[in-house]
């Protein structure tokens, strides 16, 4: 068979088995846009370790090296550009607010959500100019955000080759937010949205306008060291916690 399949290539396959699940799950029936924060979660704890666990490895060739760079790259679009994007949709198809906003009828959610689908959503039922004007919206917010988050891993792989002419080592600093921070900006605003009464799905695409800028930015950011990497870890393990103990103490459902 083609392709790597040895340890250092793994942790990249389960978080693209990962957020391959999310998407589906967030997309499922009545959706379940915080079952889908848990593998985004997950994708970002594969993430935070898949380098150094590649870079154990002694005697990698220049084939396994390049191929562990394009596969860690196409992971992450899926990952942190597609995932959070369904899970927006997810909140959508669970708000009130936004049903009504749309059009339709938020006291059939549990029966359409059985059988509908994002693009009937959309495109039907339309009865005001501002439901069809949001339902443009939405999309076109998601489609930027992918858009964004694509153009982000493309531009960071040509500058790192080019980088990689000159210097030796890893770089010391980001331009623009690295797209893996998705892992833990929206995880926070779902959990948000989880934990208190007013609808905060407007937030969370407020906050896909604002990452994806970020993502294309010339912000410089400093990369984490082991330190930084541990911490942002444990602050994605809270989110985790958080998530699961507000599902079993409260009444809220999936």
């Amino acid at each position: 068979m083609i392709g790597v399949y040895d340890y250092t290539v793994i942790l990249t396959y389960v978080s693209l088995l990962s957020a391959g699940m999310g998407i589906f799950i967030s997309l499922s029936g009545y959706g379940h846009p915080y079952v889908g924060i848990f593998f985004l979660l997950v994708c970002g704890l594969c993430d935070a370790f898949d380098g150094k666990v590649a870079r154990t490895k002694q005697g990698r060739t220049d084939i396994e090296k390049k191929f562990g760079i394009q596969i860690d790259s196409l992971s992450d679009l899926v990952a942190f550009g597609v995932l959070p994007a369904c899970i927006g949709t997810a909140m959508v198809w669970r708000s009130d607010f936004m049903n009504s906003v749309l059009g339709l009828d938020p006291g059939e959610n549990i029966k359409m959500y059985s059988g509908r689908t994002f693009a009937a959503d959309l495109f039907g039922h339309s009865t005001t100019w501002y439901g069809i004007a949001a339902r443009f919206l939405i999309i076109a917010v998601m489609m930027l955000f992918v858009l964004a988050a694509m153009i982000r891993l493309a531009y960071f792989n040509v500058m790192e080759e080019e980088r990689q002419k000159t210097e030796e080592g890893s770089r010391k600093m980001y331009t623009g937010l690295p797209v893996t921070s998705s892992a833990l900006i929206f995880p926070t605003v779902a959990l948000l949205q989880y934990i208190t009464k007013p609808d905060l799905t407007i937030l969370y695409f407020v906050t896909m306008i604002l990452t994806g800028f970020a993502f294309l930015s010339k912000i410089q950011i400093r990369k984490p060291g082991i330190r930084g990497i541990l911490i942002m870890v444990i602050i994605g393990a809270i989110e985790f916690l958080a998530l699961v103990l507000t599902m079993i103490i409260s009444s809220h459902p999936i």
